[in-house]
């Protein structure tokens, strides 16, 4: 397993880790923002981390692994590959969490969900609801980073590659905004 000064290097050399102004999906601003996304750019370092991942799970045992859009898509396929077992992928349509493209969650079913960064736990909770509608059983959830240092709970073991808490203000609380500094930008998935 790497430790954590290999990863924040990891993440530092592929761009993750980023400073800045950033607007938060939650409405939050922050001066830190962790783009996983370039991280999966580097099929040699996303392969390391999410054989960590799959790896934290030894000995559960797991059917599929379910990632949400967009963020979780390539990370559940590696981990399920690292596994040796299906994958699958939750988007929105309309809004909600589901199922599309003709996938479809074996009832019974012993479930990982996986994401790429985990802030408030709202798409892994959406995911987690869509997995228990299926009929099937969520194991535990791994992520390659957990922006909440560890505050987010799940009611199963919930396994972070990388923990850090990135300090998040309201926008009429926004030292950056006081300060007048660059406008915040929103590099994140959602709208």
């Amino acid at each position: 397993m790497l430790n954590k000064q290999e990863i924040e290097k990891i993440f530092k050399d592929t761009g993750v880790m980023l400073e800045g102004h950033f607007l938060l999906t939650s409405g939050r601003h922050s001066d830190k923002y962790m783009q996983c996304a370039r991280l999966f750019e580097y099929p040699q370092y996303s392969e390391k981390l999410s054989r960590q991942v799959a790896e934290m799970f030894e000995g559960t045992q797991i059917d599929l692994v379910v990632g949400p859009a967009i963020g979780g898509i390539i990370m559940a396929y590696e981990v399920a590959r690292q596994l040796g077992v299906k994958n699958v992928f939750a988007e929105r349509q309309e809004g909600v969490m589901t199922l599309r493209r003709g996938f479809v969650i074996p009832k019974g079913a012993k479930v990982l969900v996986t994401e790429d960064v985990v802030t408030t736990g709202g798409s892994v909770r959406e995911v987690m609801e869509l997995v228990k509608a299926s009929g099937a059983t969520v194991v535990g959830v791994g992520s390659m980073v957990d922006r909440s240092n560890g505050t987010v709970d799940f009611g199963v073991p919930f396994k972070p590659v990388y923990r850090t808490e990135v300090i998040s203000f309201e926008q009429e609380k926004c030292p950056l905004c006081k300060e007048g500094k660059l406008p915040a930008i929103k590099p994140g998935s959602r709208k």
